[in-house]
């Protein structure tokens, strides 16, 4: 964004040890790990916290990838496959155990990957088997366990669900951390051997930064364009149904369609985009009509009897996707003291608390980021990243 000279002029100081840009499910969970150093910490966000993609998903809280299991090791490498899997499983038991700690609707009900066609099924018995083997627990059946006409189903019996903006709120208020919102950051300048980020309403001095922006970081770090890109979802939510007709986290079509009903009785359908990823891309907060038909069409398929039922509400959210599908970590250029932590693929509750504790650790102590390190898509610099495929 731009700003005029009479909005520049008004903005007040503020003084931290350390800043965190962005108050979703990452940036909450960071100033929280960095203010328990003991360290002055300011978490700020243009909006509120939960205000972007943390607030506007499903909620649920799922191991693994975008990637089924063996498709990542045959893509990513056995051991960086094993270790993202990893991760996404420790993110998991931290929100759980974060959940039980601050009193926040969460429901260890597993989750269903569920397949539509024979294909598909076949690559979900692949995906249990390697899963398996590298001891993630998996359970593949051929058949649909909810008897709707799905053709297979890999369950994941340690997986479940979350109120995600509670959750995030819940960061927020026993963090630590001193929040100011409403305070779009326009600019990240290297400053007195420290760090400045300039915003509408404050401008905020610390010894370092850490930027938790996901889709949004290349509109303030332009040498992250190569690196993240906007991908829009959406999402609708029906009124309380009658009866309870699903106690599990529902994924389909390789992930492209995604549902659950909610404790009080409501059913959330989510995703639609295959047919329309050219049109999926971007910022633009808002629904469409060819989206929202096929997750129409998909319940009229599968859960007819939801089909029937009043939507209350229709939203959308942005993700941020990367080019090899994995969320990356890394040093801002020419600011060193600033990291940024990014790109999470529709992922962010499934990847985004461990993603965060390692940015920390590397702002903190430059501790190695491996895999997560944002120059293996490059081998030096953001710069030099290839752009994103579809």
């Amino acid at each position: 964004m731009s700003v005029s000279y009479w909005q520049r002029r008004r903005a007040q100081r503020l003084d931290a040890d350390y800043v965190v840009v962005g108050a979703g499910i990452v940036g909450a969970y960071a100033a929280m790990c960095l203010a328990e150093t003991g360290a002055d910490v300011v978490l700020t966000d243009a909006r509120h916290p939960a205000a972007g993609a943390s607030g506007r998903n499903a909620g649920f809280l799922l191991s693994g990838l975008v990637a089924y299991y063996h498709d990542a090791i045959a893509q990513y490498g056995h051991a960086t496959a094993r270790a993202a899997w990893q991760l996404s499983v420790e993110t998991r038991e931290r929100a759980f155990a974060l959940a039980e700690a601050f009193g926040v609707e969460h429901a260890r009900c597993g989750s269903l990957l569920l397949a539509v066609r024979d294909e598909e099924a076949q690559a979900l018995e692949q995906a249990a088997r390697a899963m398996q083997a590298d001891g993630f627990a998996a359970e593949f059946t051929p058949r649909d366990p909810l008897g709707r006409g799905f053709v297979a189903a890999l369950h994941k019996p340690d997986d479940g669900v979350i109120d995600p903006v509670a959750l995030v709120q819940a960061l927020v208020a026993h963090g630590g951390a001193q929040g100011v919102f409403d305070n779009e950051v326009w600019a990240l300048e290297a400053h007195a051997g420290g760090v400045l980020v300039r915003g509408a309403r404050y401008e905020i001095h610390a010894r370092g930064a850490l930027l938790a922006l996901n889709a949004y970081a290349p509109l303030l770090v332009p040498e992250l364009w190569a690196v993240v890109r906007p991908v829009r979802a959406q999402m609708f939510v029906s009124a309380p149904l009658p009866e309870r007709i699903l106690d599990t986290a529902g994924y389909a079509n390789d992930g492209y369609e995604y549902f659950r009903q909610s404790a009080d009785g409501r059913f959330l359908m989510g995703g639609g985009r295959r047919r329309f990823k050219a049109e999926e891309v971007g910022w633009e907060d808002r629904t469409t009509p060819q989206v929202q038909a096929v997750l129409a069409d998909f319940l009229q398929r599968y859960f007819p009897e939801v089909a029937h039922a009043p939507v209350e509400q229709r939203w959308s959210g942005t993700m941020g996707f990367t080019p090899d599908g994995l969320p990356v970590v890394g040093r801002v250029p020419s600011i060193p003291n600033a990291v940024f932590a990014v790109g999470f693929n529709g992922h962010g509750m499934g990847l985004g608390l461990k993603t965060a504790e390692r940015a920390v650790a590397h702002l903190l102590h430059n501790a190695p980021l491996e895999w997560l390190d944002v120059n293996r898509l490059s081998g030096t610099t953001p710069t030099k990243a290839q752009g994103a495929s579809a």
